[in-house]
């Protein structure tokens, strides 16, 4: 098993690159999460790495992170979902946006990620709700965890990225509503930009 790629970006042709290492190019699928990360044509390069060999193909995904491995892998244990499936999911919303999304059971956010229908997001939901590191248990009341999901998505929409906006949410208080809670978190991010 091929676990880590170290060597020089030679190029990227999404959603593939080619990392070429003391001379041997090898193709790599990566989610759009992780080519975001990668550094310019011609720099180093490291990527953790899974194989998978088929009858007719080997086929090399590599991840910026353990941990988009790590799902990557978990979501390839789950019937009817492939590697194709798997990467888009992971193209599609970050590790933590997942996490959440099972953690509050919210198949809309899944089914945002093209090729995700809704038979397959609550599959991966019902899947996925005990095998996630990280995952903690879902706020209590569905409309305490629709209420957080709304405002992150309202500070996406407004141009935070994810990081950003899961952690304006975790410095408001519980059982603030939506239009209050949008309204403190962009106060937080504000005042931890000066």
């Amino acid at each position: 098993m091929i676990g880590r790629i170290s060597g020089r970006l030679a190029a990227k042709h999404p959603p593939q690159i080619l990392v070429d290492v003391n001379g041997v190019g090898y193709e790599i699928d990566v989610p759009m999460s992780t080519l975001y990360q990668l550094p310019a044509t011609g720099e180093a390069v490291s990527l953790y790495t899974h194989l998978i060999v088929r009858e007719d193909a080997h086929q090399l995904y590599g991840f910026a992170t353990e941990e988009e491995r790590h799902v990557f892998r978990q979501l390839l244990r789950i019937s009817g979902v492939g590697a194709r499936t798997a990467l888009a999911v992971l193209s599609g919303m970050s590790v933590a946006e997942l996490q959440q999304a099972v953690a509050a059971q919210e198949s809309s956010r899944l089914t945002k990620v093209p090729g995700i229908g809704k038979k397959t997001a609550e599959r991966l939901l019902l899947e996925l709700r005990d095998k996630l590191g990280g995952v903690t248990a879902a706020p209590a009341g569905p409309s305490a965890a629709g209420q957080s999901g709304d405002i992150v998505n309202a500070l996406l929409a407004l141009g935070y990225n994810d990081r950003e906006a899961q952690w304006a949410v975790s410095q408001l208080p519980p059982g603030v509503g939506v239009t209050d809670g949008i309204r403190q978190a962009l106060r937080s991010l504000s005042k931890s930009k000066d």
